[in-house]
């Protein structure tokens, strides 16, 4: 049974209340948001893309106003149950980061429902860290070990905010809110220990020469290293990749460059629906 609330919906998937809200008409992108962050992250590309598509956005189990799961489940079965409840029979996955691990996985288990990918800042459950990127990781591992609430917050927004390439006063005083607010809320969540979805086996990281749609890769050029590994290797392994980088840009980078994203986004799509 499906409860209406104020901004969208919630539909029960797997016994999981899931969250979810559906604007514009057209070919359906799904957007996918990241694991520091809940669907609001797309508000600037969910009012875009509405214009010109049937755009989903949702929050994950465990994230923004979705419940939480008591038993094993994976994401990409959550988005399959969303998307067949919403009679969706294809769609363009939009994800970020944690978002774009999970497109992965559907597209490879539901190849047929895949019409396109967007990749932005994409992680990929179990890519191999190399030791620089664990030697940045590390104190933030033990902000963790210590459930170290405040410095966990001030570290993430170091690393996945601020970036590389700049330091805390370029960055606006709204969007440092903004990532304090939505990472807040995950944090509180995330230190209840509320199950997380299990890893999909064989990873993706592992297999993709099979998904063979169109795919548009986008790294800042100040994420962190691990991210920016992976952008390489989607780009490399997918055989329909094209990848852009974002000069100045961190992991946010929707944040940084919201007109930008969106225009390339648009302009991707444009262009795949107009050779088919």
């Amino acid at each position: 049974m499906d409860d209406e609330n104020h901004d969208g919906s919630i539909v029960t998937i797997a016994g999981i209340p899931i969250y979810y809200e559906v604007a514009g008409d057209g070919p359906v992108l799904v957007l996918s948001h990241e694991g520091i962050a809940d669907s609001r992250m797309y508000d600037e590309q969910f009012v875009a893309f509405a214009q010109t598509y049937r755009v989903v956005r949702y929050d994950l189990p465990g994230f923004g106003r979705s419940g939480a799961s008591s038993a094993p489940f994976w994401y990409h079965e959550v988005l399959h149950g969303l998307l067949s409840y919403l009679d969706v029979d294809r769609a363009t996955l939009l994800g970020m980061s944690m978002g774009g691990g999970i497109s992965l996985d559907f597209a490879l288990y539901y190849p047929e429902m895949t019409d396109a990918l967007v990749l932005m800042a994409t992680g990929m459950p179990g890519y191999p860290y190399s030791k620089e990127t664990s030697e940045l990781f590390a104190p933030l591992a033990a902000a963790f070990k210590a459930s170290d609430g405040e410095r966990i917050l001030n570290l993430s927004e170091q690393l996945w905010l601020v970036g590389s390439c700049r330091s805390v006063d370029d960055v606006a005083p709204a969007l440092r809110q903004r990532f304090r607010l939505l990472y807040g809320d995950v944090l509180r969540r995330s230190l209840n220990n509320e199950r997380m979805g299990e890893e999909v086996k064989p990873r993706a990281f592992e297999r993709l020469g099979e998904i063979t749609v169109p795919a548009l890769v986008v790294i800042g050029s100040g994420d962190v290293p691990s991210v920016q590994e992976q952008a390489i290797a989607l780009a490399q392994g997918l055989p329909g990749a094209y990848k852009v980088e974002l000069p100045d840009a961190g992991h946010l980078l929707n944040w940084d460059y919201p007109e930008q994203v969106n225009k390339l986004v648009l302009n991707f799509l444009y262009e795949h629906f107009s050779n088919i």
